[in-house]
């Protein structure tokens, strides 16, 4: 048996990441897609197979065969179509930032509790054997007492008419990349940072460029940078009392390597590459059918967007 999904709008991510593991996976099907562009309707229809296409996202919604709803809309639509989604009994994976703020969120997550659906935040590189292997070298307590953390993840971004840059869609870059180290950081405290510093460049009303110190109650520090407007940079690395670990391309599934550092030793252990989109849509349709939980819980993501609010209130006032 399959989950059969529904995708809402024709997003570059949806084409190009996200419906193509719909079409291999043994527990999704790939089986409508709405869009109100033409266009973009054609295309669709031209590159896969799905069994309907529709003109509207009101319509998809209403197609009784449909089990799940994916959400790769602008971030200021998510509460809303989630919501619409999840009232006509969907399932929702929703893409990054699940919301905009602590308040969008608790109302989506109230109403998936009252329709009985899973509500899950499209975190994809948390299922990659880079992030599992840092979970592990966690777990251990190798690194001992954990003292900073940093985190990246910037690129240039020289697309034209660009939703990213949008403020009324949601746009800038904390939203956009930035939640992905703050995520990170959150995996790695599990907790949430007392006070927060945060220095920023606006461009056309939008974040473009913020770089955060998070300080910790125990001690603890951690600094995130996000941007649109500088030389590609995914990098983290964590740091103890008894260690230090370096995460190279973090948030991708490209093969590499971690690098160790430890009195005892330094050591270079090896990534495999990880088909993080494929094991996100996988584990998310193996919790509807098995009814478990996702991997990414809904308390992780309020975890994150209550720090991004605090983040967001030095940035924008």
């Amino acid at each position: 048996m399959k989950v059969r999904f529904g995708v809402l709008g024709y997003a570059r991510i949806a084409e190009n990441s996200v419906i193509p593991p719909m079409l291999e996976s043994d527990f999704a099907e790939f089986y409508a897609l709405a869009s109100s562009s033409e266009e973009k309707r054609k295309a669709c229809k031209e590159k896969f197979d799905c069994k309907r296409i529709y003109e509207s996202y009101e319509e998809l919604l209403e197609d009784k065969e449909i089990q799940a709803v994916y959400i790769p809309l602008p971030n200021s639509l998510h509460k809303e179509w989630a919501i619409k989604a999840m009232e006509k009994g969907k399932h929702v994976l929703c893409e990054k930032p699940m919301a905009l703020n602590e308040t969008e969120a608790l109302e989506m997550i109230e109403v998936s509790k009252k329709n009985n659906v899973i509500l899950m935040e499209a975190f994809m590189y948390k299922y990659t054997s880079r992030i599992q292997l840092v979970e592990e070298v966690l777990e251990k307590g190798i690194l001992g007492e954990i003292k900073h953390i940093t985190s990246s993840f910037r690129f240039f971004l020289n697309r034209p008419n660009t939703i990213k840059m949008q403020p009324e869609l949601g746009g800038g870059a904390l939203y956009d990349v930035g939640c992905y180290p703050l995520n990170f950081v959150g995996m790695v405290m599990n907790q949430e940072p007392s006070d927060i510093h945060v220095v920023s460049e606006m461009k056309e009303g939008v974040d473009v460029s913020a770089s955060v110190l998070l300080q910790y109650s125990s001690g603890a520090t951690a600094t995130l940078n996000a941007g649109f407007n500088a030389f590609p940079r995914n990098y983290s690395e964590i740091i103890g009392t008894k260690g230090r670990i370096e995460i190279p391309d973090t948030f991708t599934g490209k093969e590499g390597k971690l690098f160790l550092y430890t009195d005892e030793k330094e050591e270079e252990i090896y990534v495999p590459p990880s088909s993080r989109y494929q094991l996100e849509v996988d584990d998310f349709s193996r919790s509807i059918l098995n009814g478990k939980e996702p991997l990414i819980s809904l308390e992780e993501s309020l975890r994150n967007i209550r720090v991004m609010d605090r983040i967001l209130e030095k940035v924008y006032f």
